[in-house]
């Protein structure tokens, strides 16, 4: 009797005779996992299973579409897949085609007289003072595509003597690109004489010989497209970066020549495609100020937040 109330107690406490519920078995992810074959395994696993059940949904979808048009019924709606110019914030800053006061700042600008053909552009391009064996090979194609460059080793020089220096021999911007570990991964670009200074962040860099049939630059003036530069930030630095290169050539023999290769189709067409030239990279704007290179005193017009980049994207639907 002893034994049977301890065991009534002991049934008591621990939930009243109620069947607990099973526990739920810990998903183990392959990040959790320290052996790299076995971490391999799971993740090719994991996303032939992913592949799948696409795959499924895909095929459900196509029979209820084909069984709604048999029907005489209206198909399910297409879903629209976000990326990120549909889940975009809006941005108060997007400059409207009929805004007088930015456009009439552009007469007043830096760059008015290159962009207005005043002043022909002339670049100094140069490295940090430890440059990398990529370094180089990187400014060797910059000087191939951009017209009117010129090099010059760094050395101990520093930069603010090598901004005095391109002053006096009338150069209109200075880029210097910086390494780290052997690769390029920032450039500073200077306008002269008076700034601003620009630093992007550089990133997926691919030289020319590693483009797969690549084209090779010519002396033709390049033509640039710019897409997207749509707010004031933009609008700047659009004009900034590419002052020497934004006005579109008139000439279209030497666009030809340079970015298409023709070919002759049936009925003795001429077919052009389009042919990289490379370098091919990514830059990422972090910091833009005023005047000359100056890290103590210098006043930035517009320094990259950590937090802009969270909120460039929603969750909600694509932006009417």
């Amino acid at each position: 009797m002893g034994g049977d109330s301890n065991k009534r107690k002991r049934s008591e406490s621990d939930g009243g005779g109620e069947e607990q519920p099973p526990e739920r078995k810990m998903e183990i992810l392959p990040s959790m996992i320290k052996n790299k074959e076995k971490r391999s395994a799971v993740h090719a696993k994991l996303k032939q299973q992913k592949k799948l059940e696409k795959r499924k949904k895909a095929k459900a979808r196509d029979a209820a579409e084909k069984r709604a048009l048999e029907l005489g019924e209206e198909p399910p709606a297409k879903k629209i897949p976000k990326t990120i110019e549909n889940t975009r914030e809006v941005d108060e800053t997007v400059c409207k085609p009929d805004d007088e006061e930015l456009f009439a700042g552009n007469d007043a600008d830096e760059f008015s007289s290159i962009l207005k053909r005043e002043s022909n552009p002339k670049i100094l391009i140069t490295t940090c003072r430890f440059n990398s064996s990529r370094g180089p090979e990187f400014i060797k194609e910059l000087l191939s595509v951009i017209p009117n460059a010129t090099y010059y080793k760094r050395g101990t020089y520093d930069l603010k003597k090598i901004v005095e220096y391109a002053n006096k021999k009338d150069f209109t911007s200075l880029i210097v690109v910086h390494t780290n570990r052997r690769e390029p991964d920032a450039l500073l670009i200077i306008g002269l004489p008076a700034g601003p200074t620009a630093h992007f962040k550089l990133s997926k860099l691919v030289l020319r010989k590693d483009i797969k049939n690549h084209g090779n630059p010519t002396s033709h003036e390049p033509e640039l497209v710019l897409n997207n530069f749509t707010t004031r930030l933009g609008h700047r630095i659009g004009r900034y970066i590419f002052e020497e290169k934004e006005t579109k050539q008139i000439e279209s023999k030497g666009k030809k020549t340079k970015d298409a290769n023709a070919e002759s189709g049936p009925n003795g067409k001429v077919i052009a495609r389009l042919q990289e030239c490379g370098p091919r990279f990514t830059l990422k704007l972090i910091s833009l100020q005023h005047g000359t290179f100056d890290t103590k005193g210098g006043e930035y017009e517009w320094v990259h937040k950590v937090s802009a980049d969270i909120r460039t994207r929603r969750n909600a639907g694509p932006v009417s």
